[in-house]
């Protein structure tokens, strides 16, 4: 097999116009991609509008391309670019992203650009995919001597794709001290998540998936850990952990999922790049869905690619996701880097604190002061709510949420990504600013 030209994507030259792409993300990708001029379309754009708005300037504009984050983007506006010969890039985190327990507004310290489609759609082949069923490995050994390497550094460091400190808890350590057979871990995501929706071909949440392995496991002992995200309010959950309690210990606590994945036998999982992280460590994985190191004889998979039937080792599959795919960048200087540059960043980040930023973040613009009329009612009175909604905030976001909030209201409900809490947005600020 001849090994393929890894051609990856590139912005440098060109004029990117870019969708789903909130305030924050903007002074990073500047500083990520100098050689690139941006421009934002407003989120939650509809079809409607950006044909209004935008289509004749991108028509007009030479060397214009459209940057997606994720694959939020409307099949017309896909066909749009697609018959105009504009290219689309698809933009995701890579799978070492930041020292934060979530993306939260922490620069990222990976990316993923893809011309076909985000690595999580298994519906069509990705770059990602193209690279996994086409690169000669065999060809290529110091690709896959720096990937054992690489590998091996991840596992003895704990680094994973969020790293937020976190010591063993007790209950988890307790677990350790029961005995058991084998001990089978679930792995919990957010079930309205694209990765979900894109990479399964059948409805799933996390508690069928809780009852399959309960199932398939009798005498063994099931942990489910939910995501992180669910747990804290901060995504919404499909399914109630409470009712697969009586088949699995719920793990609750915010213990890093290396530290579990290193306790257990075996792990469940739809699409969650723990799954991927389990193979590493020599674990056997069941995958539902259709992850990106599913179906290449890794995995147990519960889902067919007619696509993929290549045999591949796991030091192969980690070339492709964490070598050759995904561009690694200096989140302090902005300066792309390579991935072991950016494993010594976070390890050294770990122990003594991330440096500050020189890139610049993007400020929330100022709410209007009082006025007679506007946005903000007569006299302005929907000021007088700040207080009281901000409480709520503290509540069930993030202190940037608050501060967010505070500096405009009703921009910081009209970029919510949950549409109830947009239109909660719509009923406190019916009008914008």
């Amino acid at each position: 097999m001849a090994n393929v030209s890894i051609d990856r994507p590139d912005l440098a030259g060109r004029h990117v116009f870019a969708l789903q792409m909130r305030r924050w993300k903007g002074p990073m990708l500047e500083a990520y991609f100098p050689g690139t001029r941006f421009d934002y379309l407003p989120l939650y754009l509809s079809p409607k509008a950006f044909f209004r708005d935008w289509k004749a300037t991108i028509l007009a504009t030479p060397n214009s391309a459209l940057l997606v984050w994720g694959r939020n983007i409307p099949d017309e506006v896909l066909k749009f670019a697609r018959e105009n010969s504009i290219p689309v890039y698809f933009m995701e985190d890579g799978f070492i992203r930041s020292l934060a327990a979530n993306a939260s507004h922490s620069l990222s310290f990976s990316l993923t650009l893809d011309s076909r489609t985000p690595y999580f759609d298994s519906r069509q082949a990705s770059d990602l995919e193209n690279i996994l069923a086409t690169y000669d490995f065999a060809a290529d050994p110091a690709l896959i001597a720096r990937a054992r390497l690489a590998m091996d550094k991840l596992l003895a460091s704990g680094l994973s794709k969020y790293n937020a400190p976190a010591a063993i808890s007790a209950s988890v350590a307790e677990v350790e001290t029961r005995p058991t057979t084998r001990r089978i871990l679930v792995i919990g995501q957010v079930e309205d998540d694209a990765s979900i929706q894109l990479g399964c071909d059948r409805l799933v949440n996390n508690n069928d998936l809780v009852r399959l392995a309960a199932s398939e496991n009798p005498g063994c002992e099931i942990l489910y850990k939910p995501h992180p995200d669910v747990l804290n309010g901060v995504r919404k959950r499909l399914s109630d952990p409470s009712d697969v309690a009586h088949l699995a210990t719920i793990v609750t606590d915010p213990v890093p999922l290396p530290q579990l994945l290193d306790r257990v036998d075996h792990v469940y999982t739809i699409t969650s790049l723990g799954g991927f992280e389990a193979l590493m460590r020599g674990k056997p994985v069941t995958a539902f869905g259709m992850p990106f190191y599913a179906g290449w004889g890794l995995t147990d998979d519960r889902q067919a690619s007619p696509r993929r039937g290549r045999k591949l080792a796991v030091e192969e599959v980690f070339a492709a996701a964490y070598l050759l795919y995904p561009r690694y960048f200096d989140p302090v200087e902005g300066a792309e880097i390579s991935f072991e540059t950016c494993f010594e960043n976070a390890l050294q980040w770990r122990k003594s604190g991330m440096p500050e930023s020189r890139i610049a973040s993007a400020q929330m613009p100022p709410k209007p002061a009082f006025a007679l009329s506007g946005p903000y009612g007569l006299l302005g009175w929907r000021h007088l709510m700040t207080p009281f909604v901000a409480r709520l905030i503290a509540t069930i976001g993030s202190a940037d949420d608050v501060t967010d909030y505070r500096t405009n209201p009703i921009l910081f409900f009209r970029e919510l990504s949950n549409p109830k809490l947009r239109r909660l947005g719509r009923l406190l600020y019916p009008h914008d600013g």
